[in-house]
């Protein structure tokens, strides 16, 4: 049975305090933290993580690797060896969580509306949704708009139609399911945000229709013309669907108590489309770099575990794997993840500095956010708050990496710098940039390459994923609410030790249960940053009902 993580905020301000100011020595009980989070946080250069991508972007460009690191492809495979030769340089241990998952390759597609032809990037296919012959049939929409009910779809004849939907309440599965069952031949899904709509089903799933994205005011059009008459869509679609292997690269610190595991993870998977050097290889290099100068500091209060997830772009499915794996044959150790730091795009051109707001003070979330992850995000925005750095909320969706873990009650927060949402006047007097272009300009595309990376937002999120990382790592644990001893002895920078070296369980403040992680670095101090509100949706519709 897994306990559930407890957290304590106005504890730790004592504490906390110092993790910005560097006045306490870091340390365990053995021996002694190299350097605290702002000064660690110097230790990870823009330099060296641009050079881990221009290894990233060579691994590509290779001869056979055909331009892109997608999952199951010669690239991913070279980019797995990458980074497994670097950490074990470092003198990490790594491990390979091999899985299989289906692929889907685009030979041709076609969607016409109205006689007008849609380009790829304007109606893009659901990841797993079947393909068809040329059909062509008219337009229908349901009677309430996002068609996620039999009820939604009463009294509409919906026969031989092309069913046209919106994005929201539940999962475009769900929506291709309930519009099949209702006698649609096809489904169009418009957004509900600006730009285009890239989804996915999560799965090959028997009994959906063709289903393809599209923007926002195309759907908003479509409706308007439905009313008015008759309108013919046409669709087609000729893919190939294969299963292929693949793997995450996990690999934790040799040091840290094992019951209080600090979690961080990126993708480290492209599209097909191209060779993904922001999406994701500025998360995974910057975690990469991250993980080698942490092997020189000494030893730590808590275990740090790095994870290189494959298959995210099919639909979070390595991330998903580790843990429903967890979940199912150890429970306890997923309990043992105190928190999870998500990394997905720290580089983009047209960038925002984006927390994931899971204290909602700037976007609602439409999902349960489990106790514990507003104080992970704290942790980033009070760092920012303390250099004068603007920052805004994004969306906590559970549309990347973190989904499962926060599915399993694990506290999560995480950094974003922008995908294919467009860039506003607000964002442009925060951080400078051009209004009404998409803040990845080469998002899921070919020109995603060693130059779409922005190297100030680089260096500013970098810098954020040091000093978190040494601050948890480094927490002071509390116990009955005094913070435990700290050797101030100072000792030489130590390589990761070769096993754990387990602690016993400490008894969590004002609850009868072991804590794996009282946040010292949860920072209470707030300094006046600005925080506007901004939606940045990510491209995955969840696959569970709540979406």
């Amino acid at each position: 049975m897994t306990q559930r993580r407890t957290f304590s905020r106005s504890a730790l301000a004592g504490v906390a305090a110092t993790a910005l100011t560097g006045a306490m020595v870091w340390g365990g009980s053995s021996g002694a933290w190299a350097a605290p989070p702002l000064e660690f946080a110097d230790t990870v250069t823009v330099e060296a993580i641009m050079e881990r991508l221009g290894a990233l972007q060579s691994i590509a460009d290779a001869p056979g690797n055909g331009g892109n690191r997608a999952a199951g492809s010669p690239g991913y495979e070279a980019s797995g060896q990458y980074v497994e030769s670097v950490l074990q340089e470092a003198g990490y241990v790594t491990t390979r969580q091999v899985f299989d998952v289906t692929t889907q390759t685009i030979v041709s597609q076609s969607v016409a509306v109205d006689g007008e032809t849609l380009t790829a990037e304007q109606a893009i296919p659901m990841t797993y949704t079947p393909g068809t012959p040329s059909i062509t049939f008219d337009a229908v929409a349901p009677t309430v708009s996002t068609g996620c009910t039999a009820d939604e779809w009463a009294g509409v004849s919906a026969t031989d139609r092309i069913a046209v939907v919106s994005r929201g309440v539940c999962s475009f599965t769900e929506k291709s399911l309930v519009a099949a069952a209702a006698g649609a031949r096809a489904v169009l899904i418009y957004n509900s945000e600006p730009g285009p709509l890239n989804g996915t089903f999560g799965e090959v799933t028997a009994g959906t229709v063709p289903t393809f994205g599209i923007e926002a005011d195309r759907g908003a059009a479509l409706l308007a013309a439905i009313g008015e008459g008759p309108v013919p869509i046409s669709v087609a679609l000729e893919q190939t669907v294969e299963t292929v292997s693949t793997f995450n690269v996990i690999a934790e610190t040799g040091t840290g108590r094992p019951d209080n595991v600090v979690m961080l993870g990126a993708h480290l998977d492209s599209v097909p489309e191209g060779p993904g050097i922001n999406d994701n290889g500025s998360g995974s290099a910057t975690l990469l770099e991250v993980a080698v100068q942490l092997a020189k500091q000494g030893e730590l209060n808590n275990m740090v575990r790095f994870a290189w997830w494959g298959a995210e772009e099919l639909g979070l499915v390595g991330s998903t794997h580790y843990v429903d794996d967890l979940a199912v044959n150890d429970p306890d150790a997923l309990g043992r993840i105190a928190t999870y730091l998500n990394f997905d795009m720290v580089g983009s051109p047209n960038y925002i500095i984006g927390t994931y707001d899971a204290d909602e003070s700037s976007v609602p979330a439409d999902v349960e956010i489990p106790e514990g992850s507003a104080e992970t995000e704290d942790v980033f925005e009070n760092y920012f708050t303390s250099i004068g750095q603007p920052f805004v909320g994004t969306s906590f969706d559970g549309r990347s990496d973190y989904q499962a873990f926060i599915d399993n009650d694990i506290p999560a927060s995480g950094l974003f710098t922008g995908a294919d949402d467009v860039k506003t006047d607000e964002e442009v007097a925060l951080f400078g940039g051009i209004a009404g272009e998409t803040h990845d300009q080469n998002y899921h595309q070919a020109g995603d390459d060693l130059a779409n990376i922005n190297q100030e937002a680089l260096g500013i999120m970098s810098r954020a994923i040091a000093f978190a990382t040494a601050s948890l790592a480094n927490d002071t644990v509390l116990i009955n609410g005094v913070a435990a001893p700290v050797d101030e002895t100072p000792g030489p920078p130590t390589a990761p030790a070769p096993a754990p070296k387990p602690q016993p369980a400490l008894a969590a403040t004002g609850s009868s249960e072991t804590v794996p992680l009282v946040i010292a670095s949860a920072l209470t101090l707030l300094l006046g940053a600005t925080i506007v509100t901004v939606r940045a949706g990510r491209r995955y519709e969840r696959t569970s009902p709540r979406s």
